[in-house]
């Protein structure tokens, strides 16, 4: 065991923890942070997705010891359920989400990109989005949801 000081939604966390656990399970198991979700464990479905550094990653992939000095952001750092932060309302006004599993990595993805452009096109917004899968179906809802935030109005097209 080592100690990692992480970076986490803007609070500074000292673990102690395996060099090499993933991300996922330090946000899990160490700091009760349950959005990111474990779904395959092969970076291969985007359920667990964070923002280290402005960046999309994968936390079932990522292992702590290289964190130290990186932000990382987890869907809680969008809002709350009392107060959801601008794209939660959205993929709430469009009912983006079905069964909810692979939302926190949906709104997380989504986050980097509005973050990287405000107003991304349809393109763009399919482009970036196309490393989380959502089982439910529900890919047409979460596009318009982040073309909604994105100032994009009508359907798409």
């Amino acid at each position: 065991m080592s100690q990692i000081t992480l970076n986490v939604n803007g609070a500074t966390q000292a673990l102690e923890l395996e060099p090499d656990m993933p991300l996922l399970y330090a946000l899990r198991n160490h700091l009760n942070l349950n959005g990111a979700k474990y779904g395959c464990g092969l970076g291969q479905c985007g359920a667990c997705t964070v923002i280290v550094d402005d960046q999309p990653v994968f936390a079932c992939l990522t292992p702590c010891a290289g964190l130290e000095g990186k932000k990382i952001r987890t869907v809680e750092s969008l809002g709350s359920a009392e107060k959801p932060g601008a794209l939660q309302a959205a993929f709430i006004d469009k009912q983006a989400a079905q069964c909810g599993y692979c939302i926190a990595g949906m709104l997380m993805r989504a986050q980097s990109l509005l973050e990287r452009d405000p107003h991304p096109d349809e393109q763009t917004i399919r482009e970036h989005m196309a490393g989380n899968l959502c089982r439910c179906g529900t890919h047409l809802r979460i596009i318009e949801a982040i073309k909604q935030v994105a100032g994009h109005n009508g359907s798409l097209s």
